[in-house]
């Protein structure tokens, strides 16, 4: 296992190990890196959306069997495939973590990684991975519907996302007047485009799906709240923006919230 991201992050982790704090305790001393290696079996890619091409063309010189995006936002592993020779799985992954401080990372909630071949399909090697998941005690679901669970995630992101940045509150503020109205809003507008991609995706189902959300998160701070507190680039383009671009007709909530939260971004180092 080898680690590749940033400094300090990295160098903190070469020196003291991996340290995981939070509703389970545990240091881990995992190979830590700037640079990719020349050769690995599998590339996890989590990194932020507007990060996928760099780090698919950086991938591009590594000799890999295979690739998963566990990635928020909607693109990812067409990037990834178009750089790369290997196959390249689409995932999703609902446990909550973040990073705490260089070489400690705060585990905030137990989930679930989903995977599976990006086109949709049974894959031998999202069963292989899988199987390596479950062995390490990850909760994992190998699917052959990845086309419709990223749909589904698009839209848990697109009603929660943007909507708890902007007011700056926590998940669970979404279950009460007049957000909870708004991030449903958001969810049916892309389920809407999901659907004029040929995915069967209901109304009823996204907006339940942004409610268990909500209620099981409900003390959880989204991600785009996290960057928007930390003065960092949000992944807006790729959730709230990638709904309004890719839609037939107009999806006016999402795309209000892809102006404002753009908005900030441009004005944020003002």
């Amino acid at each position: 296992m080898t680690l590749v991201g940033r400094e300090p992050h990295v160098g903190s982790v070469s020196d003291n190990g991996l340290s995981v704090v939070g509703i389970e305790q545990f240091r881990v001393h995992p190979r830590a890196q700037t640079a990719i290696p020349q050769r690995a079996d599998l590339a996890l890619v989590a990194v932020k959306a507007y990060d996928t091409a760099a780090v698919a063309t950086d991938l591009a010189d590594c000799t890999l069997d295979a690739c998963l995006s566990l990635q928020n936002g909607m693109g990812n592993e067409s990037q990834l495939a178009a750089e790369l020779d290997c196959p390249v799985l689409a995932g999703t992954c609902s446990y909550g973590a973040r990073l705490r401080e260089p070489g400690t990372v705060a585990f905030t909630g137990r989930g679930e990684v989903v995977l599976g071949d990006r086109d949709g399909g049974r894959s031998a090697v999202a069963d292989d991975i899988g199987a390596a998941f479950r062995a390490a005690d990850i909760e994992t679901t190998v699917a052959a519907d990845m086309p419709t669970r990223l749909w589904e995630k698009l839209a848990v992101n697109a009603g929660i996302n943007a909507v708890t940045a902007l007011a700056r509150v926590e998940n669970g503020a979404l279950a009460d007047p007049p957000a909870d109205a708004i991030a449903a809003d958001a969810a049916r507008e892309t389920a809407a485009v999901a659907r004029e991609q040929d995915i069967d995706l209901p109304d009823e189902r996204v907006v339940s799906l942004v409610e268990r959300v909500v209620d099981d998160t409900a003390a959880n701070h989204s991600s785009m709240f996290q960057d928007v507190s930390a003065g960092q680039r949000t992944e807006i383009d790729a959730i709230n923006g990638y709904v309004a671009e890719t839609a037939t007709e107009r999806a006016p909530v999402n795309e209000t919230l892809a102006g404002l939260v753009s908005t900030w971004e441009r004005h944020r180092e003002q």
